[in-house]
């Protein structure tokens, strides 16, 4: 495939990452405005919005066999559809009930997309022989930032419904100009003159299955860390180190603005180091961070820790992700998505248990805890992504 068109499905598949964040974003900064239209207690809600983890993790094992049916192009754009239209869903509820029952389409449609456009990245990368996936990941990342800070200031002039069906049509302008250069392309394959080194991807067979749910374990606890943050890091600074409601909320802002440079550079850091040398340093310098971020003594202390954790959490899961789909397709993401997914999900309740049962800060350093977990399953796993994705480095 030639170059020209290399760079242009590039760039159409970093705006499906972005609006997948931008999406998502204006979707969470409207919670508690839905919370208060349904009338749903917080118990009522939390239930509620598990319809988004659910919907995504069954859509997600789904989603790899359409890909590999169907393409994953074509899957991404119809996905992109379903998401632009599912967002506006929620503020025409009156239930906890009814908003359950759409945020389970809701994420169908998310899961969906996460699957298709990181199968079709992962094609993407083989065939321009450069470590760029986390630059598709920071761009969702970004996406995310803009879509949060941009709910948040038409959040007192236009009410959810307006809001949410402002991204509806956001998203199916951009799914129709992104889309239009998926589908005239086929995912491209490798330079004919790499083919004798870069391996297609295997049939998923149990050897193939243990190696991509490993590497699929590493995603899980990159977004452990993500989710326990997003939810426990504001609580920790106003509860343990007395700071204001206004300074704790820039811990996690903090926490993903580092995460973001660190993906935007993370192609150059890949292309020096390697896979492996990337996800070791990586995962030792996020079980730092987390341990200096939890159990520091001061609050500026605090705020540098979680800037450190968000540099090393940040390439993390792309690169787990990119090994899991060059060795299994669309597949091998499929698995390694629901495992990182579950991770997320895991995150937040876990962290509250264990708050329960010992202390916040404590709790906190589970996060550092599965950090050097990741670094160890990298490390171990090196000689098996030495034969997984030899166009880069991995020691």
């Amino acid at each position: 495939m030639p170059g020209n068109d290399l760079t242009r499905l590039r760039i159409a598949l970093t705006t499906f990452f972005a609006l997948d964040g931008f999406i998502f974003a204006g979707w969470v900064v409207r919670i508690p405005a839905i919370k208060q239209q349904t009338g749903a207690s917080a118990s009522a809600l939390g239930l509620a919005l598990l319809g988004v983890s659910a919907g995504a993790v069954i859509t997600m094992m789904l989603t790899g066999r359409l890909c590999r049916r169907f393409g994953s192009h074509p899957v991404t754009v119809v996905c992109g559809v379903l998401l632009s239209f599912s967002v506006a869903l929620p503020p025409l509820t009156h239930s906890a009930l009814a908003l359950g029952a759409v945020l389970l389409v809701f994420g169908m449609a998310y899961g969906g997309i996460n699957v298709a456009f990181n199968s079709a990245a992962v094609d993407l990368v083989r065939a321009l022989r450069r470590p760029v996936m986390p630059s598709f990941h920071a761009a969702f990342s970004l996406g995310s930032m803009i879509g949060a800070g941009l709910g948040g200031l038409v959040a007192g002039a236009l009410s959810p419904t307006r809001h949410l069906l402002g991204l509806t049509a956001i998203g199916l302008i951009v799914t129709a100009l992104a889309g239009r250069t998926l589908l005239r392309h086929r995912p491209p394959t490798s330079p004919e003159n790499a083919s004798d080194k870069e391996p297609a991807p295997r049939r998923l067979d149990n050897g193939t299955r243990g190696l991509v749910i490993t590497f699929g374990l590493i995603a899980l606890c990159t977004a452990y860390g993500e989710g326990a943050l997003a939810d426990w890091s504001a609580l920790h600074l106003e509860q343990d180190l007395d700071a204001t409601p206004g300074v704790a909320a820039i811990g996690y802002s903090c926490f993903a603005l580092a995460m973001t440079v660190g993906r935007l550079t993370g192609t150059k850091l890949l292309e020096r180091l390697g896979q492996t040398r990337t996800l070791v340093s990586g995962g030792t310098t996020a079980a730092v961070g987390m341990l200096l971020g939890a159990l520091a003594p001061s609050l500026w202390v605090a705020l540098l820790g979680f800037v450190i954790t968000g540099l090393g959490l940040a390439n993390l899961f792309p690169v787990a992700i990119e090994r899991a789909g060059t060795l299994a397709g669309p597949d091998g993401v499929a698995i390694a998505s629901t495992l990182g997914y579950g991770g997320m999900l895991l995150g937040p309740p876990a962290i509250g248990f264990m708050a329960d049962w010992f202390s916040l800060p404590t709790a906190l350093t589970s996060v550092a805890a599965l950090a050097a977990l990741a670094t160890v399953i990298a490390f171990t796993t090196r000689r098996a992504a030495a034969g997984s994705h030899p166009a880069s480095p991995t020691s």
